[in-house]
């Protein structure tokens, strides 16, 4: 299997472990509906011979611009609906990951498709592209209208509990969430974030106790709910 050590048994699952406290995992699409095909850009970047989780391990992320009617200053895995001429859900993620970040596709090693998740405000059924950023380059903010910020965030920072929380929406979700570089992660992102990390077992212990209001949480983080 291709990609680094660290990598190949995340790669080889297609399948997210179910977890209470996350229920992004758990969302399908129902048989009476007809989800609209999307996928995002899970791209990790890291030292490629290592067997475990490197120190310098990544995960590209983008935030969303605060001018935008929907999701603004949401995080977000680079990504977006798909195009009849993408051929399938990996050219999805990368065409819509070039677009929004300036990537270089050519650097970029697709390693395996997770389980569509449905998005019952959207209705769209999105994949998760799993990918090792082999030959790493510089990603920007293309367009400021769409998007405010794109960073590869460590994992090491994503991972420590104290970064760790649930949060709870005024209409009733309740999920898992990341606080970090001034970024707030929830909802569908920190969804399939918690499962990715957890189905590779690398996560660390926090506290799912940690229940906080989430407009407080994106007030915190400079963000606010529309």
């Amino acid at each position: 299997m291709s990609g680094p050590p660290w990598l190949r048994t995340l790669a080889a699952t297609g399948s997210m472990v179910a977890d209470p406290v996350n229920p992004i995992t758990q969302l399908q699409t129902p048989p009476d509906a007809d989800g609209r095909p999307a996928s995002v850009l899970v791209l990790f970047g890291g030292d490629p011979g290592a067997d475990r989780l490197p120190d310098d391990a990544t995960v590209l992320l983008t935030q969303r611009a605060s001018s935008l009617r929907q999701h603004s200053g949401q995080v977000a895995f680079p990504g977006g609906a798909a195009d009849p001429g993408d051929g399938g859900a990996v050219g999805t993620a990368l065409r819509e990951a070039t677009e929004e970040t300036g990537l270089d596709a050519t650097g970029v090693e697709p390693l395996a498709t997770f389980d569509p998740i449905f998005v019952p405000p959207s209705g769209f059924e999105v994949t998760p592209v799993l990918a090792y950023w082999r030959t790493p380059g510089p990603v920007r903010v293309i367009d400021t209208a769409e998007v405010a910020r794109v960073e590869a965030v460590p994992l090491a920072e994503l991972l420590d509990p104290a970064h760790r929380f649930v949060v709870r929406h005024p209409r009733g979700y309740a999920g898992p969430a990341f606080d970090v570089r001034g970024m707030l992660v929830w909802g569908f992102t920190a969804g399939v974030l918690t499962g990715i990390l957890d189905t590779a077992g690398w996560t660390v212990p926090w506290d799912t106790e940690d229940v906080r209001d989430l407009e407080t949480a994106l007030a915190a983080a400079g963000s606010e709910l529309l």
